[in-house]
């Protein structure tokens, strides 16, 4: 049998972003804690598992279905997300500033790691488009190589419909320094600059 601790660490180790030193404090953290807080913590990762499942409208992690999201009619149904992922959806509700609905792709085009269009919810989304309700899709995957290609497809797919297809601004952060800035970021800084 296993030393517990050690396959703790081990477990730990496992997760994304977490080394074998961070794995280790991490397990200390716990063992140290009250065993109430070493329970709880069980508890929310079973549930977590158990509870969680994907939305059948729009593919984001929810506990009900539809979504509280996809439920909720004070959002504008004319205007559609699309995301990367689950991680991408909770950021951009984190603003506040976004009032319409999201489709989650679960993933970007990445044919170097076997990800074509068939294993991401563009089919679904095609789906959503054809029902006619939507007027505007922005595009918000990451401003890499992945999520730009994605987001390309994407377009290609969707202008046909004639829906409005925007893509996410992608430039210098606010607080950052143009000296420190590489070349492609200052580029689509300029690129995407608006009027004031």
């Amino acid at each position: 049998m296993a030393d517990p601790l050690a396959a703790l660490i081990q477990q730990l180790a496992r997760l994304p972003g977490v080394g074998e030193k961070t794995a280790a404090r991490l397990a200390f953290h716990i063992l140290r804690a009250p065993p109430s807080y070493a329970e709880e913590l069980a508890r929310a990762i079973l549930e977590l598992r158990q509870r969680l499942r994907q939305c059948s409208v729009c593919f984001q992690l929810t506990e009900t279905d539809p979504c509280s999201i996809c439920a909720d009619d004070r959002r504008d149904g004319a205007l559609l997300c699309v995301v990367a992922s689950p991680q991408d959806l909770m950021a951009i509700e984190r603003t506040g500033a976004f009032r319409g609905r999201y489709h989650v792709l679960h993933g970007v085009l990445s044919p170097l790691d076997g990800i074509g269009p068939d294993e991401l919810r563009i089919q679904p989304l095609l789906g959503r488009l054809g029902a006619g309700e939507v007027r505007e899709v922005i595009l918000a995957t990451s401003p890499n190589v992945e999520g730009d290609a994605t987001a390309l497809y994407l377009a290609r797919l969707i202008k046909p419909l004639g829906i409005r297809v925007s893509r996410i601004a992608s430039g210098v952060p606010i607080g950052g320094e143009l000296e420190y800035a590489d070349g492609v970021t200052l580029n689509r800084a300029l690129e995407g600059r608006r009027e004031i």
